[in-house]
């Protein structure tokens, strides 16, 4: 069955969007939309450096997504604005990321391919690193929950109930590096941000409660990965911006049904 690349490419898909919709929700419910992109920025620099030194994108993608990540946690509040900070430190990290893999001599890379995805070159591979760290972050949101959603309602209610907000972001941080590792193959560092964020926010109309947000948030995702992959290939039109197109549609229903029952 896996011998299919189309088959390849719909679990990849669906994995990253099982990761990346739920962890989106805390995105949008922590107003943290440009941090996420500063991360998946910054995995440029990682796939840059795991190429220098022969080792898995993954794990330089995690590493370097991680650090940004922390970076920016560590340098909040020492007099530059949050939007600034990740500005700078976003932008400066594409740019050694792309300058780095300018300067790696006999290694073939297609930069296009990090940038906005090569879903439909997954291999097993690949499958099994997706599904691998897709599973790790449902398991850290599944297990950290009560404490994430104390922690991202009121940090005043989070130490009142013995729960440390720095940890619980910290937390957050890891799974949002992991998630942006495992999906640059399928949408590229340029469109992580896009997944995290859109079905998310597309769900938001359409739920109760955080737990019915995120479940929600996790089949737009799911959905609009079927659906934009099978628009690319009917239409041969880029995989992962199709894939976003698709999330963004949903985003537009939802908003015209919450506009419709106000």
């Amino acid at each position: 069955m896996l011998g299919d690349f189309m088959v390849r490419a719909t679990l990849a898909g669906v994995g990253v969007a099982v990761a990346a919709a739920p962890l989106g929700s805390f995105v949008v419910w922590r107003r943290m939309a440009y941090f996420g992109d500063a991360t998946a920025h910054a995995a440029i620099l990682g796939v840059a450096l795991s190429l220098a030194f022969s080792m898995s994108i993954f794990v330089g993608a995690v590493v370097v997504a991680l650090a940004m990540a922390l970076l920016v946690s560590s340098l909040t509040g020492r007099g530059y604005a949050m939007d600034t900070l990740l500005g700078v430190l976003a932008h400066s990290a594409l740019a050694f990321g792309l300058v780095a893999v300018s300067f790696l001599s006999g290694i073939r890379i297609d930069l296009m391919s990090y940038l906005f995805g090569d879903i439909l070159a997954v291999s097993r591979e690949d499958l099994a690193v997706i599904w691998g760290g897709a599973a790790l972050v449902v398991a850290l949101i599944v297990w950290r929950w009560s404490a994430l959603l104390t922690a991202t309602l009121n940090e005043d209610l989070a130490h009142a109930s013995g729960v440390d907000p720095r940890r619980e972001q910290l937390i957050l941080t890891l799974a949002l590096a992991i998630t942006v590792a495992v999906a640059i193959k399928v949408v590229g560092v340029l469109l992580i941000a896009a997944m995290l964020i859109i079905p998310a926010a597309a769900a938001r109309p359409l739920a109760r409660t955080p737990e019915s947000m995120a479940l929600i948030a996790a089949a737009i995702g799911v959905l609009a990965a079927i659906v934009g992959l099978r628009g690319s290939y009917l239409l041969d039109t880029p995989s992962g911006p199709t894939i976003v197109c698709a999330a963004a549609i949903a985003f537009a229903a939802t908003s015209l049904f919450r506009r419709r029952g106000a």
